[in-house]
């Protein structure tokens, strides 16, 4: 029997705290009736004998201590799965915003999912090409990854996920791909910029959106991730699509993490976020991968901005410890009107190694990022060598290696925002390069692939 509550003590941000309650459990959903007989719907917090803190979706402006009533449903926090979600868009608490219909669920799922066996995860090897060179010749993308891309603030990482949201495709006969876009915290500019991306190109066909707004409430930006990820859950087990999830801002959910600790009371940890910050980040990015016997996957791209650029700062810290690998934007090379404007040298996909080669993208591939990376790290330490002591003081391959890395800014990294390049097309770019270095220096690749692959400059 549903009991009506008339006992909070107090209201704390996003927060009630309910006294004289019974049998109320952690993440069970509440109704709460306020004096204008609106309801709105929360989700328990904390649950201890005789007292619950509740947390309001839908903020607890208006509501009043005498006047507001709460009724504890016994279940946890759903959402309903469907095929139709696809080409849809809802927003922080899983209602469609697009104008369309309600969407009639084949089933209602738990948002907070379940943890992978790892006795039943299969390691991450098959290729997903992004079509943006700097990613899938340099820090290749592999099924059931999740890889962040650690930006910083007014640099165009919305810009390079709905490119990558666009573009992404397992390559192969039949494979059924889509994607999960969920937006935390953003302004409405954001939000319009993104369903119009999608719309232009045909990509929202098998898009899912969540988009939570900069002034809607911060608690649901702890919801809408796990929403997300339950829809990917479904469309990837369920129905044996590769599901490709992007997160954005992370920043923004961690904001969320710490305003909710602070109006708890809770010590603090670094920097004023909560302790189980990393654990809690660990709920959501553990959610993707393969299951062995099972032809979906899940794979993820969180993305962040570092305050103050800083790597070190606990959300990108906290995050890589997490993921397989980072995505660095430059700041640097944005200035110089470089897009996209990722910096290889400290990208890494950790799980690169398994994905590429012979069967996966072509034999040559990890000499050609290899050397790359050699090649343009020492052209970039020219490059602050020159600044000192001038062009003059240099040799004949310094000299090259200075004009390779300038070559390889502008036509490797450099690409359009709709520019789709398979991975033959960036393998071949690097080639092109390569042409420019004399042979007895291209010692990262092998002696045939060369032969094979050179173009003849004469």
């Amino acid at each position: 029997m549903e009991v009506e509550y008339r006992t909070i003590k107090e209201i704390k941000g996003p927060l009630l705290i309910v006294e004289k309650t019974r049998d109320v459990a952690y993440g069970e959903v509440v109704k709460i009736r306020g004096p204008d007989g609106e309801e709105r719907l929360g989700q328990v917090l904390e649950a201890r004998e005789n007292m619950a803190v509740v947390q309001v979706f839908e903020g607890t402006s208006g509501l009043d201590i005498r006047d507001t009533t709460v009724k504890f449903l016994g279940d946890t926090l759903k959402i309903g799965v469907s095929l139709e979600m696809l080409g849809r868009v809802f927003n922080g608490t899983g209602k469609p915003i697009d104008g369309g219909p309600e969407i009639v669920p084949e089933e209602m799922r738990d948002i907070n999912g379940y943890p992978i066996n790892p006795a039943a995860r299969e390691y991450p090897r098959e290729f997903i090409q992004t079509g943006i060179s700097t990613i899938d010749g340099m820090n290749t993308l592999v099924r059931g990854q999740k890889i962040p891309i650690f930006s910083g603030s007014g640099l165009p990482h919305n810009e390079i996920a709905a490119q990558i949201a666009r573009q992404a495709k397992v390559r192969g006969e039949g494979e059924k791909f889509a994607v999960v876009f969920v937006a935390m915290g953003i302004t409405a500019e954001e939000a319009n910029f993104f369903r119009r991306e999608f719309e232009r190109t045909g990509a929202l066909e098998r898009t899912v959106l969540f988009i939570n707004l900069a002034n809607d409430p911060a608690i649901e930006r702890i919801v809408i991730p796990r929403m997300g990820l339950t829809v990917a859950e479904y469309l990837a087990f369920d129905k044996g699509m590769h599901v490709l999830v992007i997160l954005t801002d992370m920043t923004n959910y961690c904001e969320a993490l710490r305003e909710i600790s602070a109006a708890r009371e809770e010590v603090p940890g670094r920097r004023g976020y909560p302790g189980y910050m990393y654990t809690d980040l660990a709920t959501i990015y553990e959610r993707a991968g393969r299951i062995r016997g099972n032809k979906g996957s899940i794979t993820q791209i969180p993305i962040l901005t570092m305050p103050d650029d800083d790597m070190t700062h606990p959300i990108p810290d906290l995050t890589g410890y997490i993921t397989e690998g980072q995505i660095v934007l430059s700041r640097e090379l944005h200035r110089r009107g470089i897009y996209p404007p990722i910096n290889p040298l400290p990208s890494l996909s950790r799980l690169m190694k398994e994905g590429i080669g012979k069967g996966h993208t072509r034999e040559d591939h990890a000499g050609v990022a290899n050397q790359l990376y050699a090649a343009y790290a020492e052209g970039l330490r020219l490059r602050d060598l020159v600044a000192v002591v001038g062009e003059e003081a240099l040799t004949e391959i310094d000299r090259i290696l200075l004009k390779f890395a300038d070559e390889f800014e502008a036509k490797f990294i450099t690409q359009g925002p709709d520019e789709d390049r398979s991975i033959e097309d960036t393998l071949s770019i690097a080639w092109n390069l390569f042409a420019m270095i004399p042979r007895s220096y291209l010692k990262k690749l092998d002696r045939e692939h060369i032969d094979k692959y050179l173009p003849d400059m004469d």
